[in-house]
């Protein structure tokens, strides 16, 4: 397998240079993928992007359709290398012209990698802006667990969600959550249709039977928490005690299934704050959509996606996401357990401020097998350690979560209370709009407690195969 690629990767450099008429270059081709252990061609070598410029044009289809796109994404990004040419990620969609710093660039495709060859070479450490225009009918992306991702058909639109790969479905870019960058969007739709995305709304204009809405994320941001949601919504605009905006959109399908627990959502980040540490964002919510629309929920940067009104917890979870998950990234997705672990944990220090069981109620009933009431799901927990899913598959499974939580809750009775909310808060605090490993974090919590010893719960709960012998 990884002849064949290198076979492919050489293939690709040699018709480039044949299409630029041949010769020697002191760059050399910036590289698809940036070997994630899972998904390996996601995201891209020999360049970092600061910033992606979206302006988009959509048509809806039917529910059953995906409608049609048209898209022009400029990307400013910064050479890490001399480049003489570079992969983006894009799955399906047409493109139409490729420019680098304004002229036109060589291209071609080869499954979901766009490889552009610059007029010039690139130098290493020179920022450069490439603009893709594209469009066609953006496809649903099917993960390797079986869910639906990317460009989602609804009854009134479409919904785009990112994680892991799904974001590729409709915009050019380096597809993985090591490559950070701000964003705007501006997106055009039929007039009475809205469009919901990520930070916050700067504009909305309508001319000749059409809505333009422009957003702007201002904080770094992974590109599979970027969304944009286009349909029929009920929006709300408040703020919180402290002056953070809260916008909602709900679909009027949920609007009074939703409004009790939506209201929840500034006690909820004042909660947060207080264990987590300041809200590193600059805007919260939460978008809500009908229950048939997509499969699960999302921690989509800013504002959350629900389809169907959430209950309390896990609109609590989706929240603690802002934290942990957006703002402190993973930096493969072998480390999804210190998104879902820690969003998990979340909700049982919700239940236990709030009359339910105690986090060590909740460790309890896992250990033991009684927490659910099918045997089968209790016995999943201890399928795999959730520092190490056995595939691309399995990073979303059941021991990422909640066996993820039980190795917060061992770490937190070794160090005693109040510095395991320390531990929280400066975890958050240390990789704010920043990535981390399983690695990163051992060294925290090592560094954090000198005189505590923490091989076995690395060994037994963050590592080990099974159940430990003891809780």
């Amino acid at each position: 397998m990884r002849t064949s690629r290198l076979l492919v990767a050489a293939a690709t450099v040699l018709a480039l240079a044949a299409c630029s008429g041949g010769g020697a270059v002191d760059g050399t081709p910036g590289g698809s993928g940036v070997r994630d252990p899972y998904f390996p061609k996601a995201g891209n070598g020999g360049y970092d992007i600061g910033h992606y410029d979206l302006t988009l044009d959509y048509d809806p289809g039917t529910d059953a359709e995906a409608g049609h796109l048209t898209g022009s994404a400029t990307i400013t990004a910064r050479a890490t290398r001399d480049l003489s040419a570079f992969d983006l990620d894009l799955k399906g969609l047409d493109v139409e012209g490729v420019t680098v710093e304004g002229r036109d660039a060589r291209f071609n495709r080869a499954g979901q990698e766009l490889t552009v060859r610059p007029a010039e070479e690139l130098n290493d450490g020179e920022t450069f802006r490439v603009t893709v225009r594209y469009s066609g009918e953006p496809e649903t992306i099917t993960d390797p667990d079986d869910s639906e991702e990317g460009w989602l058909p609804t009854a009134d639109g479409a919904v785009a969600l990112g994680e892991p790969t799904g974001s590729m479905a409709w915009f050019p870019g380096s597809h993985h959550p090591s490559d950070k960058a701000t964003y705007d969007l501006a997106m055009t739709v039929p007039k009475g249709l809205g469009v919901v995305s990520n930070g916050e709304l700067r504009e909305e204009r309508t001319r000749d039977g059409r809505t333009t809405f422009t957003w702007h994320t201002a904080e770094p941001m992974a590109s599979h928490v970027v969304t944009v949601a286009v349909g029929e919504w009920e929006t709300d605009r408040s703020t919180t005690e402290d002056g953070l905006p809260v916008y909602t959109a709900v679909d009027p399908t949920q609007a009074d299934a939703s409004r009790k627990v939506l209201k929840q959502i500034p006690e909820i980040m004042d909660w947060a704050q207080e264990n987590f540490g300041p809200y590193p964002f600059s805007s919260t919510g939460a978008i809500v959509d009908r229950d048939e629309d997509a499969g699960y929920a999302l921690e989509t940067q800013n504002r959350p996606y629900f389809p169907g009104a959430p209950d309390t917890v896990l609109l609590v979870h989706e929240l603690a996401h802002q934290w942990y998950g957006n703002s402190v990234s993973p930096k493969t997705w072998r480390d999804m357990w210190l998104n879902e672990g820690f969003a998990t944990y979340a909700e049982w220090l919700w239940e236990e401020d709030h009359g339910g069981d105690s986090a060590e109620e909740t460790f309890e009933a896992l250990y033991d097998g009684t927490y659910y009431e099918d045997a089968a799901a209790n016995e999943s927990i201890w399928a795999f350690p959730p520092a190490d899913p056995p595939d691309a598959a399995h990073i979303s499974d059941s021991p990422v979560y909640q066996r993820g939580a039980m190795v917060l809750h061992k770490i937190r009775q070794t160090v005693g209370d109040d510095a395991f909310w320390d531990l929280l808060t400066g975890w958050a605090a240390a990789h704010r709009h920043g990535n981390a490993d399983t690695a990163d974090f051992t060294a925290y919590v090592e560094k954090s407690a000198p005189d505590e010893d923490f091989s076995e719960i690395w060994a037994d709960w963050l590592r080990g195969d099974g159940r430990p012998d003891s809780p």
